[in-house]
């Protein structure tokens, strides 16, 4: 356990300290070493090995910060975020029309910036997988790309007459579904790039976000018309909805790990919790936000819900009370 704790500070340590290390490796004596917080195991453990380097007079950190790093290459907005699978490394969308794979680790770009798009990437996700990436993007189309080489296996995809807000795999990686400006859903095949059911109409808005059920049966839908419906993907015909409780869009939309519920998140800076089923409301409004509730998801085990806001803000809730944690 202790060795594993040292070894963690150690690729905090590297992490942090890389570029003047590189630069010159006497930097991990002459600074890297004392400018370390006072508790990171690597400089207790080694800097008293070193009596006439720097010491630091106040200001000094005492753990390292809960950033782990910043990853720089993109020239403007992010869009979308995600990680991969084995959790190795990170795709980003940007307005920069780009797609980024970031080594989660390093931070260092593995792949990109890839260009395919001809308007912002307004989002991006991983296979199931890892072996690929889709990304929706404001040129109304969608792109499949192969992680390891980073080349474009199938699109620009065309099948939308507005932006494509969202994007998500199916669990079994065959489908992807997409949400878009245009108010509709388009379902493809993730193999051979055609649409394979849709457009899919059951909102008079933009569709904003889109997420497949664990078993992959359903998917769920969030509208800037303030409702969300809910899919069955073989017949692709609503089966609930559209579900209005919310007062403003409903940015972000997410099923619990064991399929029995939907949280979404809205403009009107509330958090609902829907059964996924029956379509009626678990609970909410839950109030915890002073701006719109722009993101939502679930923890992998269900006894969490996480959102994030314009306020700047993010609420943990306990997805048996409903209460901020």
């Amino acid at each position: 356990m202790e060795l594993a704790a040292f070894a963690n500070d150690a690729r905090r340590f590297v992490v942090a300290f890389r570029v003047p290390v590189a630069h010159s490796a006497p930097h991990i004596y002459l600074s890297a070493l004392p400018f370390s917080p006072k508790k990171s195991k690597v400089s207790v453990h080694y800097l008293p090995k070193f009596e006439n380097t720097l010491s630091i007079g106040m200001g000094q950190e005492t753990n390292w910060p809960a950033r782990v790093n910043i990853f720089e290459g993109h020239t403007g907005l992010i869009w979308s975020v995600a990680y991969s699978p084995d959790g190795k490394h990170i795709v980003s969308g940007s307005s920069d029309k780009t797609i980024c794979v970031w080594d989660a680790e390093t931070g260092q770009v593995h792949s990109g910036p890839l260009k395919g798009h001809s308007d912002y990437v307004a989002s991006v996700a991983y296979s199931p997988d890892g072996k690929h990436i889709v990304s929706g993007s404001g040129d109304n189309s969608i792109c499949i790309w192969d992680t390891e080489t980073g080349q474009m296996v199938s699109g620009p995809l065309n099948g939308h007459n507005g932006p494509v807000w969202s994007v998500a795999y199916s669990p079994g990686g065959k489908h992807i579904v997409s949400g878009s400006g245009d108010s509709t859903i388009c379902v493809w095949d993730a193999e051979s790039g055609q649409v394979v059911s849709g457009p899919l109409k059951g909102h008079k808005g933009h569709v904003l976000s889109v997420a497949y059920s664990p078993d992959g049966k359903h998917f769920v839908s969030g509208s800037l018309d303030n409702t969300i419906c809910i899919w069955d993907v073989e017949i692709g015909q609503v089966i609930s909805g559209p579900l209005k409780c919310h007062n403003g869009s409903v940015w972000s939309v997410a099923y619990s790990p064991d399929g029995k519920h939907i949280v979404s998140g809205s403009r009107d800076k509330t958090v609902f919790i829907w059964d996924a089923e029956t379509g009626k409301v678990v609970s909410g409004p839950l109030k915890g936000h002073n701006n719109s509730v722009r993101s939502v998801a679930y923890s992998s085990n269900g006894k969490h819900i996480v959102s994030s806001s314009f306020d700047k803000t993010i609420c943990v809730w306990d997805a048996e009370t409903w209460q901020v944690v």
